[in-house]
């Protein structure tokens, strides 16, 4: 804990010998430490809190009474990049819904600007009330299949290690390299093991002794658990289970069951990826928490999961309670069953009211982090797919999933031996093109289910290297869409009849605006309208969060990238050709 405030101060006004500067008055208040409830006043001094008793005297006084104070919430592993906007933005829209702290894990960023790209999300973090730590990316790029803005290796991530906001390493989706001793995925994880910090996890249905050899890594936590199996075996082996409801990715309402007295001290929330329409209508941890409520969870284990946990998992150590000594980071809300946000304090300064905010929110200079989509001029032949046979592999999308099956397929080729878009069949060509170096990397695939009927869909969100990923039924609509995508400096377009029907800028990396919250969100509900109804997408998949995803090569089970298909079952690219 860092004792930058009046220590003299606090221990006066903890001692009643000095009126603190607030006092919350007949709270109902939540103890996050004996899993309790009980009613009394909270004074705060120098943004702490200073005690907790009854009939306390401040300067300012609340009345609390029939309302529950709980600690500000944490989400345990974000990234900023995915909600769209600026990390002011960002910060603003989740602090008015009663998070107070996040870890985030900016490898969007730094896979497209490297080390400059940390800085600038460390820069915005010193300057926002919001309390942003960070965790240094793992996998930048996410594995030697594809072509990333940048290489970062142990050497250029020990620039950061000893930041006060560095809480460690980010999720290490590399668990091959781990489990194989790779030289320099075990040179990260000296790196925090170290420097005492904490590493964490990207271990989707990874079992068995190559389980029990990435947790003998250092590797404590996990976001990628989809079963009640996996997260049992998790725990068993001392991990941390960060329960994710997202936008692309919902786990909750599945693991919420396996939740106990026993095992919820090992659960922490997040949200991992998260679009600025779902937070503005759901909320973003406090969604967590209702939720969890809904399944049976009781109300202060759930709030519990939301605070303390994620606290004492990274090293948090005057966050996540009401309790002296602790950060004035609380919430009132109105009861613990709708559990809505009614007023959010962050070191005891009022930040928001009724789901608005009442402080600033500093925006940092983005400069540095601009002009970051660089493609090498290419003709409209060179996406043309040639294919050996009829019989191809394809990347099936499944609902609400980021898991994609491979599955074989006959689709229609022309006398040139060409890929030919039938509508009779919801075979879509897919394409990747390298942005950060204009190397020429197309990659060319084939995609089932995104339910396109005309027109194309592109974006320079393409997780985790952010290439520019472009689906379509026809060459020319992918060609001007790609083209649009270069002109606007990366963001997401929608293309028809070779005419652009819609697009959102993404100036900051290709990936963020700092254009307002409800800006972004009403642009990709307008857009997300028009790509189900001009061009028919299926109304059962995020028209844009799903395509960029099924670039991320350590997600199963077959993906593509710049470099080509890439089969995750075998960790090696495979051909599009079934035969």
């Amino acid at each position: 804990m860092e004792f930058f405030m009046n220590l003299e101060k606090i221990v006066d006004t903890a001692m009643e010998r000095e009126p603190a500067e607030l006092v919350i008055k007949n709270a109902n208040i939540i103890d996050v430490f004996s899993q309790s409830l009980f009613k009394g006043d909270i004074s705060v001094t120098d943004g702490v809190i200073a005690a907790i008793g009854k009939e306390l005297k401040g300067k300012i006084e609340i009345d609390c009474a029939g309302k529950y104070v709980t600690p500000g919430l944490i989400d345990s592993h974000v990234h900023i990049e995915s909600s769209l906007c600026s990390p002011d933005i960002f910060a603003k829209a989740v602090v008015e819904r009663g998070t107070t702290a996040i870890i985030a894990d900016p490898h969007e960023i730094a896979n497209v600007c490297g080390l400059t790209g940390i800085e600038y999300m460390l820069d915005a973090a010193e300057k926002l009330p919001l309390s942003i730590y960070i965790m240094l990316p793992s996998c930048v790029p996410a594995t030697c299949f594809e072509n990333a803005g940048a290489v970062l290796q142990a050497k250029e991530l020990a620039k950061f290690i000893k930041n006060k906001r560095v809480c460690g390493l980010g999720e290490m989706m590399n668990y091959q390299g781990v489990i194989n001793n790779d030289n320099e995925v075990i040179e990260k994880l000296k790196l925090c093991i170290e420097n005492k910090k904490l590493i964490d996890g990207h271990a989707p249905m990874l079992t068995g002794k190559d389980l029990v050899a990435y947790v003998a890594a250092g590797i404590k936590t996990d976001h990628e658990s989809s079963t009640l199996k996996e997260m049992e075996e998790k725990i068993r082996l001392g991990m941390y289970i960060l329960i994710r409801e997202g936008s692309a990715v919902r786990n909750l309402k599945t693991l919420i069951k396996g939740v106990t007295n026993g095992n919820f001290s090992r659960c922490l929330f997040c949200t991992d990826d998260k679009h600025p329409d779902d937070i503005i209508k759901n909320g973003h941890i406090d969604n967590n928490v209702r939720k969890a409520i809904e399944f049976g969870i009781d109300p202060i284990m759930a709030v519990t999961i939301a605070s303390l946990n994620a606290a004492q998992c990274y090293g948090l150590k005057n966050k996540g309670a009401i309790a002296p000594g602790y950060d004035a980071d609380f919430l009132i809300v109105n009861n613990l069953s709708e559990f809505k946000v009614q007023q959010v304090f962050i070191k005891g300064v009022k930040a928001a009211e009724n789901g608005e905010s009442i402080i600033d929110f500093f925006a940092p200079n983005y400069k540095s982090v601009t002009s970051a989509v660089k493609v090498k001029p290419f003709d409209i032949s060179a996406l043309a797919l040639k294919l050996k046979s009829p019989k191809v592999k394809v990347i099936k999308i499944l609902p609400h999933d980021v898991i994609t099956k491979a599955v074989e397929r006959e689709v229609y080729i022309n006398k040139e031996n060409c890929f030919v878009y039938n509508p009779e069949k919801d075979i879509l060509k897919l394409a990747v093109l390298e942005r950060h170096h204009a190397r020429g990397n197309i990659g060319l695939g084939l995609v089932e289910n995104y339910g396109l009927k005309e027109g194309a869909v592109a974006t320079t969100i393409a997780h985790d290297s952010h290439n520019i990923v472009v689906v379509g039924t026809n060459d020319e609509d992918i060609y001007a869409a790609v083209c649009d995508i270069i002109k606007i400096g990366g963001g997401i377009t929608i293309c028809k009849n070779k005419k652009i029907l819609e697009n959102l800028p993404l100036p900051i990396a290709g990936l963020m605006t700092g254009k307002g919250f409800e800006f972004v969100a009403d642009k990709i509900n307008k857009m997300r309208q028009i790509a189900f109804d001009s061009l028919n997408v299926n109304n059962n998949i995020d028209p844009f969060m799903t395509l960029s995803f099924l670039t991320l090569p350590v997600i199963p089970e077959i993906k593509l990238t710049d470099k080509g298909l890439f089969d995750v079952r075998s960790f090696a690219f495979t051909d599009i050709s079934a035969d």
